[in-house]
């Protein structure tokens, strides 16, 4: 078999039965075994699991079963439960914690097969993976450069054909940003479009459960599959989701927001995005230059308002119910202890700001005026929306870096700059390839669309992609 399959391709080869979900299965975890030690994408492999459940798909599919994804092997970023198979969240908190039940996305993905548990900046902290207990993820373009973060470990598997798809969870760019990174796909949906019942939470009111895959027909037909309410999760909606690539463009209102152009953007990333929009423009979409009003205070609107849900989220892990526990005679020496050794640097970092920005006395001056400002962010957006059918932006400022470059703080924040608007706003977000800078790194362009309008982020993200015909396939894959 050839080193990278799509979903669609793999769902023609089981229905015509070319072959079994058994070797498929083996085909990836093969590859797995060939490429991971390079990347340390993988925190944990289920190897026994995944060929048990491909050999479950194989019964259904011959006696003529066949629905959704049924077979197709996938995985999931280490923050989403799985039942029986430990969830790390990239942390020493719950290096040994193994879930009794699975998230929602991962039950109505059943029929599909789980190959294991994707490294992560720990609790989804971090914008390059290099946050994780466990390791650095790198980045198959160039294994010198970070994979991106949080979902480092899902974007190099699926870059490197370790996986079709991965799931993810995305807090101000977790999906999109190592998408961009490493030449994927990457989608981050409408808040409550997909539940996030079993999701280990960061920050409630911005998490989103999302998929990365090599194109966007399979992101559209993963987020298909795990789309839709759920009683588990009261924020979800029953808003159907009968994606169907149309194709045709011609007509529609593209906003093109200045603010994400200036500044820490690369002049690389900006003239390959330009180009894109051109392209689209020639495909007969109408473009205009826009603003997005406080731009320049959404980033920080952003980090307090998710430090502090930080604060609160991860106040449960104290060494008493699960998870790990230091010894200590006394139970504040417990506490302290446990939070001291269990905790990284930045997840620390984190929820010091976080019960800061919460603290009395602080929380007017801080945490409400935030949350005054994703008020302001969220009535720009619906504007634009009433002009536009879709924004578009970079995704990142940059491209991947150098591993251990030791970037401050606010460097690394700096790279959320264009993605935290949606994760404010509630917006769907997807990332797309739109080339290569001189080092022959991936650019990702960003489109969004208005609330539960994912037919339109797809339409415009599918006639781009065909329009490019990119092929950003690593040389990693080469070793296969």
């Amino acid at each position: 078999m050839r080193p990278q399959f799509t979903v669609s391709e793999l769902l023609k080869i089981l229905k015509s039965k070319n072959a079994s979900s058994v070797e498929i299965t083996k085909h990836y975890l093969d590859t797995i075994k060939r490429l991971d030690d390079k990347i340390a994408s993988f925190i944990t492999v289920c190897e026994s699991r995944a060929l048990k459940a491909a050999s479950l798909a194989d019964d259904k599919i011959s006696q003529g079963e066949f629905s959704g994804l049924l077979g197709i092997p996938y995985a999931a970023k280490d923050n989403l439960c799985t039942k029986g198979i430990t969830t790390t969240c990239g942390s020493k908190m719950l290096e040994n914690f193994i879930p009794p039940y699975n998230a929602t996305v991962i039950e109505k993905l059943s029929g599909s097969v789980l190959l294991g548990k994707l490294n992560m900046d720990e609790f989804g902290m971090g914008s390059s993976t290099e946050n994780s207990y466990f390791k650095t993820t790198k980045n198959p373009h160039n294994l010198s450069c970070v994979a991106g973060g949080s979902s480092g470990g899902a974007a190099a598997a699926v870059a490197a054909g370790l996986v079709p798809f991965a799931l993810a969870s995305d807090t101000g760019g977790s999906v999109r940003q190592p998408a961009s990174f490493c030449g994927c796909v990457g989608v981050k949906p409408t808040y409550g479009r997909v539940s996030r019942s079993g999701l280990i939470s960061y920050a409630s009111s911005l998490d989103q459960i999302g998929v990365i895959a090599n194109n966007v027909s399979d992101a559209a037909l993963v987020l298909k599959n795990i789309s839709g309410q759920d009683a588990k999760d009261s924020t979800t909606v029953s808003k159907d989701f009968a994606f169907e690539i149309k194709g045709n463009i011609k007509g529609m209102k593209i906003g093109i927001p200045q603010e994400y152009f200036k500044g820490e953007i690369c002049d690389e990333i900006k003239e390959k995005v330009i180009k894109s929009v051109r392209t689209l423009e020639s495909l007969g979409a109408k473009v205009e230059q826009c603003t997005v009003a406080n731009a320049k205070k959404i980033l920080s609107a952003y980090y307090i308002i998710a430090c502090a849900e930080a604060s609160s989220n991860l106040a449960r892990y104290d060494g008493i119910k699960y998870g790990f526990r230091a010894d200590g005679e006394k139970i504040e020496d417990i506490y302290t202890k446990t939070r001291t050794d269990g905790f990284g640097n930045e997840a620390k970092r984190r929820i010091m700001l976080g019960s800061y920005v919460l603290s009395a006395g602080f929380k007017d001056e801080y945490y409400k005026k935030a949350c005054n400002v994703r008020n302001l962010v969220t009535e720009c957006f619906d504007k634009c929306f009433e002009k536009y059918d879709a924004l578009i932006t970079p995704t990142t400022t940059q491209t991947a870096f150098k591993c251990s470059e030791n970037k401050s703080s606010s460097q690394m924040y700096m790279l959320d700059f264009c993605t935290v608007s949606a994760n404010l706003a509630g917006l769907p977000a997807i990332s797309i390839p739109c080339g290569l800078d001189v080092d022959r790194m991936p650019i990702g362009l960003q489109i969004i669309t208005n609330r539960f309008n994912e037919q339109t982020m797809f339409d415009l993200a599918y006639a781009l992609q065909q329009e490019l015909k990119l092929n950003i396939k690593p040389e990693i894959i080469g070793d296969v």
